[in-house]
């Protein structure tokens, strides 16, 4: 009966830990009011240079990468071509199209997203969520994601994500975008 109660608990702490304490339990409004405005229109056009690591669940390095990146819009439709190569030789692309809502919000498809993803741009910030499919050779596992773009007075981007599946960390990924020509 103890070792029941003590599980209940543990298990209560870590979903409060979820819920209010984690970098999940993040939400646009906390950077509403902060500056420079992220705008993505703006932001993610044209040439992008972007660097980043990905790490696995044990928290240690599994992949590092290079990408180039394109954004094109035509008002409040865009497109933001990916261009990935990876340090161990592999390539990757991914094309994402972007609708842009009211208040900040947007949604998002690409071919490895199952259905839509959601966005919302507040303050300095933006935050998407979506279900991602890794390729085959990747273990083909479906993804929960969440994004998080912050924008540096520079006009540089921190990117910060983590994959989950049933709830568990899987992987993090953390990247820096700039214009191409900065």
């Amino acid at each position: 009966m103890t070792l029941l109660i003590a599980i209940c608990v543990a298990l209560l702490l870590y979903l409060a830990q979820m819920k209010w304490l984690s970098f999940s339990a993040q939400t646009p409004q906390d950077y509403s009011g902060t500056a420079p405005g992220f705008d993505i229109r703006t932001h993610l056009a044209g040439p992008l240079k972007s660097e980043g690591v990905i790490f696995g669940p044990t928290g240690r390095v599994a992949g590092r990468f290079i990408a180039d990146m394109n954004g094109d819009w035509n008002g409040d439709t865009g497109t933001l071509s990916e261009n990935f190569r990876y340090a161990t030789g592999g390539q990757q692309n991914r094309q994402w199209r972007i609708t842009m809502g009211e208040a900040g919000a947007f949604t998002a498809t690409a071919d490895d997203v199952i259905g839509i993803a959601h966005g919302q741009h507040a303050g300095a910030t933006v935050r998407m969520t979506y279900r991602l499919k890794l390729d085959q050779d990747a273990g083909g596992h479906v993804l929960n994601v969440v994004d998080w773009l912050y924008l540096m007075e520079d006009g540089s981007i921190m990117n910060k994500s983590e994959m989950r599946k049933f709830g568990i960390k899987v992987a993090e990924l953390i990247a820096t975008m700039r214009p191409a020509h900065a």
